[in-house]
């Protein structure tokens, strides 16, 4: 009896040593490494700031390091890249941007899904595109921008930072949408494409509001309308251009962490809980608003959904506009 009894006992003590090894990592998740946050921009654009204010107070939450490197290059796709070919361990993130989806219409192949090959956890913040044109521009509203440029097409023309970015794909689909017939004038940078319309070399753009709010308030241009589906706080009397006259408009910059596909969602739903409690603090939503940002907490599923509907809407614009994919 009493070795039967020393039998069962080592069962028992082998049977909780292999539960114990059962457990999963994400039950420990993070607690061996910093969590690494790719961004495929350089340093100091929108992406890299929003990233950084959020991964400081992430490093508070989860005890944890939190580094921010940067990997420019393609458009953003050489980090977004990386982090799909990671491990789904929970310690390699990447923060998306709306320019993500908008290069899955316009590059002809990537070497990555730019949907499937990622677990979102969610959209963190939104910033505003707005409609703004040169001063003096016979035009007050987006009903009369539009019914200047039927007056006389092809004669207006508007400025972007480069053929393919969401600015240009945004006027598009403001052309798409109201019938309009204007020329495309790319540039190099959003600087280039303010100073063009200061010195009168283009009539409009779509640019983001922080990027332009100094020279509108200054009078030097003229901000007709907002982008989004809703008015946007940093400006609460513009009315958004759906409101203007052309209803279902709606392009807004966002931003959302994502991490490879096949990651635990006990990882995931960790971080969002994370990011939940970070972007709930009033220091983190004044540093944002500083830069042009507004905290936006999405769910998982709304930001796959988000991802999986922009990646359709901007191959629709791209086909009807009769562009080819780089």
């Amino acid at each position: 009896m009493k070795r039967i009894i020393i039998a069962l006992a080592k069962v028992a003590i082998l049977a909780a040593g292999l539960a114990g090894a059962a457990t999963p990592a994400s039950a420990e998740w993070p607690n061996d490494r910093p969590i690494r946050i790719m961004v495929g921009f350089g340093a100091g654009g929108g992406t890299d700031i929003v990233t950084r204010i959020i991964a400081q107070q992430l490093q508070d939450v989860l005890h944890q390091s939190v580094v921010v490197e940067n990997k420019p290059g393609a458009g953003g796709s050489l980090a977004t890249d990386l982090v799909a070919k990671s491990p789904p361990d929970g310690y390699t993130a990447t923060m998306l941007s709306t320019g993500h989806t908008v290069s899955a219409a316009m590059m002809k192949s990537l070497p990555f899904d730019p949907v499937k090959d990622f677990a979102p956890v969610a959209t963190v913040a939104t910033s505003c595109f707005v409609i703004v044109t040169r001063k003096d521009l016979p035009a007050d509203d987006v009903k009369g921008l539009v019914a200047l440029a039927k007056k006389d097409p092809g004669k207006l023309n508007f400025g972007t930072v480069g053929l393919g970015s969401t600015q240009h794909m945004a006027g598009e689909l403001f052309r798409q949408m109201t019938g309009i017939e204007v020329k495309h004038i790319p540039y190099r940078g959003t600087p280039m494409v303010v100073q063009a319309l200061r010195n009168k070399e283009i009539d409009y753009a779509i640019e983001l509001v922080h990027a332009v709010r100094g020279q509108v308030d200054a009078g030097d241009l003229k901000l007709l309308a907002v982008g989004a589906s809703e008015r946007c706080p940093a400006v609460p009397n513009v009315p958004t251009i759906a409101e203007s006259g052309v209803p279902g408009y709606a392009v807004s910059g966002w931003y959302g962490l994502v991490f490879p596909a096949g990651t635990p969602p006990a990882i995931v739903e960790k971080m969002h809980k994370a990011l939940a409690e970070v972007l709930s603090r009033p220091a983190v939503r004044e540093q944002l608003s500083k830069v042009g940002a507004e905290v936006r907490l999405s769910s998982t599923q709304e930001f796959g959904a988000l991802l999986n509907d922009e990646v359709a809407k901007w191959k629709k614009v791209r086909d009807t506009a009769g562009l080819v994919a780089k």
